[in-house]
């Protein structure tokens, strides 16, 4: 029975391994993309640029923050494991900021892709915390 629940326990913690490499390759790219390459990634969307970049890269900057703390879980999941507790809070207040100016009119659509991919990762990210704590106790 044990070699079963070890298995199972193997297979779990490959896949979320995974799932925060994604997580930190994803931030990485989009930080250094709006951060570096903002004008032409906001032109091919056809987005109205904004008037002070500077707000839009500290942002970026964030993103990218937030993508090596999922590098760091991913390196080390249950000793990061209140990184991932502050990428649920991240994921959650993104997406509903960014739903609420969508739906006021203040959002592109681009952004509603964002929030729906991070809406996913956060799905997966309270999944490894049940994940994390049965695993534990």
């Amino acid at each position: 029975m044990k070699k079963t629940k070890d298995k199972s326990r193997s297979k779990f913690d490959k896949f979320f391994k995974g799932l925060f490499l994604i997580a930190a390759i994803y931030d990485f790219i989009l930080g250094i993309l709006f951060f570096l390459f903002y004008k032409q990634t906001f032109n091919f969307f056809n987005i109205t640029l904004p008037v002070y970049p500077m707000y839009l890269q500290m942002a970026a900057a964030f993103v990218f923050a937030m993508g090596v703390g999922y590098y760091f879980v991913y390196r080390r999941m249950y000793q990061n494991i209140d990184l991932v507790k502050l990428g649920v809070v991240y994921k959650a207040v993104y997406a509903g900021l960014t739903l609420y100016f969508y739906f006021n009119n203040l959002a592109n659509v681009v952004f509603v892709w964002f929030a729906i991919i991070d809406i996913l990762f956060l799905g997966f990210f309270l999944e490894f915390l049940r994940y994390a704590k049965k695993r534990n106790s």
